[in-house]
Parts: C-alpha cells; structure tokens; sequence
C-alpha cells in the first residue's frame, strides 16, 4: 500500500491523461488533488507543509513560465518579422535529396532550435518547414519528433537541467542529504549539474550520434517507393557525419561549460557543418533520394487541406538578409555566454537578484527565483533587440505579444499544478506516520526488486516521466531523488542514474502525447496521433533502450 501511495502522482497523471484522455490543464489540477489528499491522508503530511509545498511549486512553475514566455516571444517575433522564412528558404536550396533535407531540417536546425526554446517548438517549426519543401505530413511530422530527442537534454538553455535536477534534488529547503557529498565533491551545485551533463553526453555520443541515420531509415522504410532500409543506410557515412557534428560539441560544451550550452551550440556549429558538407557534396552518394509520385502517396501520410506560412509569406515584403534573420538567435547565444562565465563581470550582479520566500509559512521549504538571471530575461532582451534590427511596427509588436501571451496559457495551469504537485511527491518525508519521502520509498522498493539491473531500466522511468507530462523538465524534477536514490542503494555512481533519467526523459519527449498532438495541430493532422506515435515509437525506444544498455556497460565498468 505504501509504494501504491508513493506512485499516486504518475498513476494519477496516467489514468486521467492518458487513460481518460483529459487535456492536461484538467488532468494537472485534479492529479494535485489527489496528491494532497493522500499526502495528507495518508502518508500524514501537515496541511501547512503542503500547503508550503505547493507555494514551492508556484514559484518554480513561474520561473519555468518566465523561459518559456520568453522562447515563444522570440519565436513569435522572428516569424512576423519574416525571418523564420528567409531561414527555410535558405534551406530549400541546399540539397534535393529529401534524406539529406530531412537531417538537415529535423537534425540540424531542430537541434538548435530545442537549444534556444525548447518546450515542443522543434517540432512544431521542423514539421511545417519540411511540409513545404513536399514532404508528406506524416513523414514530417515523424522526423522532427524523432529528431527532438537527444537534444532535449539541454532545451530552453539548459532547463531540465538547472530546473529539472537542480530543484528535483532538494527536498524542503536543503539539498537531498545524500546528494550533499557529491555536491561538495563537485564543488557546488552548479559544478555538480555540470558533472551530471558531461555524463549525460557521455551516454548520448553513443546513442544520439546515430539518431540521423535512425531518421533516413525510418524515411525510406516507410515513405519510399520500395520501402527499403537499404535506401536510408546508403546514406550512412553522412548520417553519422552529421550526428557527431551534433554529439561531439555537445559534449564538449557540457563538459566545459554546463548546461545552458550544449543544444543551442552544439546544434549551431552541427548545422554550419552539414549544410557546408551538404553542398560541397562530401560524404553524399551520388543519387540522390526522392519520394514516390505524389498520387502514390497513402491516405494517413497526408494531412486535411494546410497552407503552410501563408501569412508570413504575404505580410512582409521585408526580403531579410539570412545573416540579418540569424542575428537575434546569435545574440541569444553571446549574451548567455557572457552572462554565465565567471570569469567575467556579468554573472553576479545579474544572479544576486532574488525574488523568494524563505522558511515558507514557517516551514523549512523555501525557494527563490532570480528574475535577471534566467533565460527568460535574455529571450526578452533579444526580443527588444529584434524589435529595432528587423524594424517592426507597433501593431506587429502588439500582435508577437498577445500571441504568445494566449500561447502560455494553457502551460501557465499545467505548470502551476503539476510542479506543485511534484513538490509534494519530493517533500512528503516531513510526516507524521513515519515513513520516508514517496520518491524514497519507491527508491526502496525498486533497489531491492531489481539491484544491479537497474540502469537497463532507469531510461524507461524517465521516458515514462515525459510520456505523461510532455515535459523533460517535469520529469526530471518529478524522478531526481528517487533516481538517485536507487542508484545510492545499489551502489551504482548515482550520478550516471542520473545521466540515464534524463536520457529516458528525451526518449519519452518522442512520444509525448501533448508534443504529438501540438506536433499534428501545425501540419494538418489532427485525429491522427496515434498513427504517428505508432510511428514514432520505434525511435523512442531505440533511444530508451540503447541509453539503458550503455549505462549498463558504465557501471560494469
């Protein structure tokens, strides 16, 4: 019965998101509740530590709202400007063959873009851009999610991480006791979220390196004429080409620089490399790929009538240059730089900015936000920029700010319910009924049940995590201590668990069923998500189990 409890959060979530089929701004609200209810039922939690709990969660999901608020600002801003445009059109002509734009697109630029925004708008950017190059919907769709899958360790500069572990492992106002010792070892907190990012890019250099080569087979097994495998591997050398163009300063930057960093530059320099190998023809058979006439084309590969950008391409007339339509995301780029590298001048004064609650209704959780340190405040900063670079009117403005204020809505009662309910699961260990917190007591449960096995299954809890709450972030935080936790119990580096957790979440990213349905909304193929997540699994468990099998052979090691 205790382990039941301990799992009501994700059953919860399960049963009415998934289960039930409950959008996730009614499955959020009522799976808090029931959280509660049994925390306080049950496990014996005082109603002012939940209540405190929940006030926690308030403040991490504003943080949370703040970054993403600013990603779809920015995004939202370069697509009335015309420079989303100019940048898919600079990617039509690089290569005819749909293989190669197809890494290109959902690899490359998808990669990117996970870096600087995150939270599904890979996706939702890649799909449409591939739509309009002629590729079917469903083969568009398929890619991008595929593709969304490595570098979703690091989206949105870096939040799974920062928010996802650097808030899944404390508990009340304290780091989690046993992470203390590998904390101090590292140096601090931020040196520790470093360490665990170089693990994680450890793993990924093995597992997501090949993820190009998984979309080109994925591409030609069920979008060819011939429905071939063969056809996708023909075009290995380039795959893999372009997936160390990605993994390789991916790691690098994560071993050096943390965790803002790997995605946004790592898929950066992996796009200026593919698209100059790709036209300079290096690594590229010399037939190129295309699919079969459009009349062959099935019925669930196309999608109900869509008019991709239309207003985009009619409303500006602007023609910007591609340097032009590149530089808000360059600034993006240096600004973070600079403002994270201690050596310079930027850091503390923007970071000693604190907006919290210490000791919250006398409890001992607290928490703090730091309003001009986030990520937020520079996507807005760069929106300001843009403003004046791409010289947009008042009207346009307007527009780029309602859109994406009615765009986070949705996510604002997700968040600001599921995060606190998340904080509950990780603060339950304050109770009167003697038990340990519910991520410890299913830690428990599972060290005993599965012992050294467990980095086989460490992925599948993450993937698990995103599959329910189309969060990585969510995830993370939600599994952190509990992960850890087995990992401390069966004396296995819990560090690498780590590593495995946030690998699994990326995998679970594929097949999310809030990404899918956001995915299917932009290229036409609404009440078909579930053809594309029998697409799409394929890649979602190849990244699963192959992470679980090289964090295997690491703690072997």
């Amino acid at each position: 019965m205790t382990t039941f409890i301990a799992l009501t959060p994700i059953i919860a979530v399960m049963v009415f998101l998934v289960i039930l089929r409950m959008p996730a701004m009614k499955a959020m609200p009522i799976s808090l509740l029931a959280t509660a209810f049994l925390a306080y039922l049950y496990w014996q939690v005082p109603i002012i530590h939940i209540t405190a709990s929940m006030i926690e969660g308030v403040i991490v999901g504003i943080s949370i709202l703040y970054i993403v608020f600013g990603a779809i600002l920015l995004l939202n801003t370069l697509k009335i400007s015309g420079a989303i445009d100019t940048i898919r059109n600079s990617f039509m002509k690089v290569s005819g063959d749909r293989r190669v734009q197809a890494i290109i697109i959902a690899w490359s630029f998808g990669s990117f873009i996970e870096g600087a925004a995150g939270f599904g708008t890979p996706a939702a950017i890649a799909a449409p851009l591939l739509v309009a190059l002629g590729f079917p919907a469903l083969a568009a769709v398929s890619l991008a999610l595929i593709a969304n899958s490595s570098p979703a360790s690091f989206g949105a500069v870096g939040t799974p991480v920062i928010v996802g572990f650097g808030e899944g492992l404390v508990e009340g106002a304290h780091v989690f006791p046993p992470v203390d010792p590998f904390m101090t070892d590292a140096g601090g907190m931020t040196s520790y979220l470093r360490l665990i990012s170089a693990q994680i890019m450890q793993v990924d250099i093995f597992v997501g390196t090949l993820i190009p080569l998984v979309i080109v087979m994925i591409l030609t097994r069920f979008f060819g004429e011939n429905r071939s495998w063969k056809e996708g591997l023909q075009l290995w050398r380039f795959a893999l080409f372009a997936g160390l163009s990605f993994t390789v300063p991916a790691f690098i930057i994560a071993s050096t620089l943390g965790p803002e960093f790997p995605s946004i530059f790592g898929g950066l320099i992996g796009l200026l490399l593919v698209v100059t190998a790709a036209n300079k023809g290096f690594l590229l058979p010399e037939q190129e790929w295309q699919f079969p006439d459009r009349k062959d084309w099935l019925q669930t590969w196309v999608s109900e009538e869509l008019s991709i950008n239309d207003e985009d391409e009619d409303r500006k007339g602007k023609n910007l240059s591609l340097v032009k339509a590149w530089i808000p995301y360059i600034l993006v780029g240096v600004i973070l730089v600079i403002t994270r590298l201690e050596q310079l001048p930027f850091r503390d004064p923007l970071a000693n900015v604190t907006i919290g609650w210490e000791n919250i209704l006398g409890t001992t959780v607290s928490e703090e936000l730091q309003p001009l340190y986030l990520p937020g405040f520079v996507f807005i900063v760069v929106v300001v920029a843009t403003i004046f670079i791409h010289q947009l009117n008042g009207s346009e403005v307007k527009e780029a700010f309602s859109t994406s204020g009615l765009a986070i809505i949705g996510s604002a009662v997700t968040l600001l319910t599921a995060v606190p309910m998340v904080r509950i699961f990780i603060n339950s260990g304050q109770n009167n009924a003697g038990f340990q917190s519910m991520p410890m007591e299913l830690a428990d449960t599972m060290s005993s049940a599965i012992g050294g096995f467990w980095p086989l299954f460490a992925p599948l809890i993450g993937m698990l995590g995103t599959f329910i709450s189309g969060s990585t972030t969510f995830s993370n935080m939600m599994f952190a201590i509990f992960q850890f936790s087995v990992g401390d119990q069966i004396d296995t580096d819990p560090t690498l668990i780590l590593s495995l957790q946030a690998m699994g979440s990326n995998s679970g990213n594929v097949v999310s069923v809030l990404n899918v349905v956001a995915a299917a909304s932009v290229v036409g193929l609404v009440g078909k998500e579930g053809v594309i997540i029998r697409m799409v699994l394929i890649g979602a468990l190849y990244f699963a189990i192959l992470s679980g099998l090289i964090g295997f052979i690491y703690a072997l090691i």
